[in-house]
């Protein structure tokens, strides 16, 4: 997230398609959505504003999933990577960090240039 307000092109073309492109979702773990903040002031409130973005709230499956982790932000990531009924597929993690999730039974989409 933090690299949208960078100028990263591949989120920025990322987030284009996200807000044109019929069956394209962008989501954010609200956990991930304040680290992000953190870390770059002003993150939240660009995500929020963007049309093609949907943020998800911690329910109570997210809380106990983020109860077992150490890292709120990376424990929700995952949870919302996870295959759900709206996301029978489960849904990939866009990152600039790859590395973060090596060796995780998850599907990546490396961004980083």
């Amino acid at each position: 997230m933090t690299a949208a307000g960078d100028g990263n092109p591949l989120v920025s073309r990322l987030i284009h398609r996200a807000h044109t492109e019929i069956g394209w979702s962008l989501y954010a773990p609200a956990c991930a959505l304040v680290e992000a903040d953190r870390a770059r002031p002003g993150t939240a409130e660009q995500m929020a504003a963007l049309p093609g973005l949907t943020v998800l709230h911690l329910d109570l499956p997210a809380v106990l999933a983020c109860a077992q982790q150490p890292g709120w932000a990376q424990a929700h990531t995952r949870h919302t990577a996870q295959p759900t009924l709206d996301r029978p597929d489960g849904a990939i993690i866009a990152t600039t960090a790859p590395e973060r999730w090596k060796g995780a039974p998850l599907r990546i989409l490396d961004l980083s240039t």
